[in-house]
């Protein structure tokens, strides 16, 4: 798979909300993901159990979707990104809008590395 054929698979799978299936079929077993330092509750973790796992981390916290977008995606070299809005309810009962930047570097036709800045 190319790196155009694989982002446009990412974005598409991201805009019907298929985050597992995304990193499933799209991402290396041994990937990370990086968060920032200030992010509260979502650690970075390394191999795609884990990121699996706090993907479902995150959705748990959620009560609510009432909206969002995935913009992108952008290439550059070996690098993916896409813009990504989120606007929900969370279970703590606070409603927030999530803007991030997810830049996603690729190796051999799989992502090797996410990294979300917000």
């Amino acid at each position: 798979m190319t790196i155009d054929e694989l982002a446009d698979r990412l974005v598409t799978l991201c805009r019907e909300g298929n985050y597992e299936q995304a990193q499933r079929e799209l991402y290396s077993n041994d990937a990370k993901s990086i968060e920032p330092t200030s992010a509260q509750g979502m650690p970075s973790v390394q191999g795609l159990d884990a990121i699996i796992a706090k993907g479902n981390q995150f959705q748990r916290m959620i009560q609510e979707i009432h909206g969002g977008h995935v913009g992108g995606p952008l290439i550059a070299g070996n690098t993916i990104a896409i813009t990504i809005s989120l606007d929900a309810t969370f279970t703590d009962g606070t409603r927030q809008t999530i803007n991030e930047l997810a830049v996603y570097t690729v190796q051999n036709g799989k992502i090797i590395e996410e990294q979300f800045f917000y």
